[in-house]
């Protein structure tokens, strides 16, 4: 089983200014690759540069310019344009496929964030200082840095990763071979059904409340918003107060996203310990907080109609702030460790489909909280209906994989 950690890095003023430069490095390395390719196609001969061209190219960079990509783990920089080469693969995907293409982009300083090191021991080596009280990761021109490791790492090492987040700076481990940890039987099956309201309720009636995170900080981090659109958005260099007031807007929104990520994580944990099965509705969060289409005026030229963007915003908001998807994720990951199963259902019709009597209508669902089927007369609530039909759909799919 595959498994992930990351770990605070506590890096010395010296050794942030070289991870810094990592970066800026890994980010000009990665933009001239774009350049090439780019340069290439538009030429008349329509030549396409494969990663193998670039990669053989790295030798000659290196000798030419050894005081940047010189300094840095030739298999990182391999990493780098790897990252690029699956960009394109991922554009011709969706090109042959009808959708929207979505040209790889030139990457800010500020937006390259991640130098992947393919292999622990070629360019980097965890826990470098076994003998150390501390433990450290040794980046080749970075050095020995400090990580705060605060749980143990199972497992092989298979690649590290540098990641940059604000101001601060972690490092992300892939492992293999982790075995999985399995949970003693409890004889428990439920059923949830996630909303804004409640984060989700499950088939027992029981709600888990949604602490909003996004609407507690909401003045805060409206108030910093402001203050940072008083400075001009295209500017070759930013003045310090100008930094700052970005600064501020970062770390507010990364504050919001730990605390997402803390509950997602303690919510799913508490499931997994509670529970053998667990059903949740198979759910696509980016098309139902995609923005509607434009809908063009017929009879004025240039002119738009009302197609429902303003009254949606709310709800679309309400659903990112949430975070289903990635507490679905985690919830699976959880579950693959512990030895439980998750079962993912059809969401269509689940909240207006009576569980008494089997009645399916839109008119069943009298409010967002209000459940009343207008066949049979049966009232609940409209979540707790939600979760019980999703934990009979489960057992529906369990009897036809048997």
């Amino acid at each position: 089983m595959l498994r992930a950690y990351k770990f605070l890095l506590r890096p010395t003023v010296r050794q942030a200014q070289a991870l810094t430069e990592m970066l800026r490095d890994h980010c000009s390395l990665y933009n001239g690759a774009l350049q090439e390719r780019r340069d290439a196609w538009r030429h008349t001969s329509k030549t396409s540069v494969t990663y193998g061209d670039q990669s053989a190219q790295l030798r000659e960079i290196r000798a030419f310019d050894p005081e940047r990509q010189g300094r840095w783990s030739f298999s990182s920089q391999q990493a780098t344009l790897r990252r690029l080469d699956k960009a394109f693969q991922a554009f011709f995907r969706r090109v042959r496929g009808g959708g929207k293409p979505g040209y790889p982009r030139f990457k800010g300083v500020g937006h390259f964030d991640t130098v992947v090191f393919p292999k622990d021991g070629d360019g980097c080596r965890w826990d470098s200082t076994p003998n150390d009280t501390h433990t450290r990761v040794r980046l080749q021109g970075v050095g020995h840095v400090r990580v705060h490791q605060h749980r143990p790492v199972k497992g092989r090492v298979k690649t590290v990763s540098v990641k940059r987040e604000g101001n601060r700076w972690y490092v992300v481990l892939a492992c293999d071979s982790v075995s999985a940890e399995p949970l003693p039987a409890t004889g428990s099956v439920v059923g949830i059904d996630v909303g804004t309201v409640h984060f989700f309720t499950d088939s027992g009636g029981e709600h888990a409340p949604n602490p909003r995170f996004l609407d507690a900080m909401a003045g805060e981090l409206a108030e910093a918003q402001r203050h940072l659109s008083t400075f001009p958005r295209r500017t070759r260099r930013r003045t310090k107060k100008h930094k700052a007031a970005a600064r501020k807007v970062a770390r507010l929104h990364a504050r919001i996203r730990r605390q997402r990520l803390d509950h997602h994580h303690k919510r799913a944990l508490a499931l997994v310990r509670e529970h053998d099965v667990i059903a949740h509705e198979k759910l696509n969060t980016g098309g139902m907080t995609k923005a509607p289409a434009p809908k063009p005026d017929p009879e004025r030229d240039g002119a738009f109609l009302p197609n429902g963007a303003a009254a949606k915003a709310g709800l679309h908001r309400s659903i990112l702030d949430a975070g289903w998807g990635q507490f679905l994720r985690i919830l699976a990951n959880k579950d693959e460790s512990a030895g439980r199963l998750v079962i993912p259902v059809d969401a269509r019709n689940t909240s207006i489909t009576c569980t008494a009597c089997g009645h399916v209508d839109k008119r069943n669902r009298v409010t967002q909280a209000k459940f009343t089927c207008v066949s049979c007369g049966f009232t609940a609530n409209a979540d707790h209906i939600g979760a019980l039909n999703v934990l009979n759909r489960a057992g529906l799919a369990l009897c036809d994989a048997a």
